[in-house]
């Protein structure tokens, strides 16, 4: 099984990981980091494929996918 690993304190929102996920279990949280973003997280990652098409995505390098 993989597994999602968000560092919520870079990701700034930027929201490009959800429209990449092919099974739509990114969602963005609804608290704050220290930059005042809204970060990305994945709530449910037991459906995660491990494709690994959002830490891809993302500019920042926000994710990680363990296997």
């Amino acid at each position: 099984m993989a597994k999602p690993i968000f560092r919520v304190e870079r990701c700034k929102g930027c929201e490009l990981c959800l429209d990449a996920c092919p099974k739509n279990i990114i969602a963005m949280s609804s608290d704050f980091n220290a930059k005042g973003y809204h970060p990305a997280s994945c709530p449910d990652a037991s459906d995660c494929i491990g494709c690994a098409l959002c830490a891809k995505t993302c500019p920042d390098v926000v994710i990680e996918i363990h296997k």
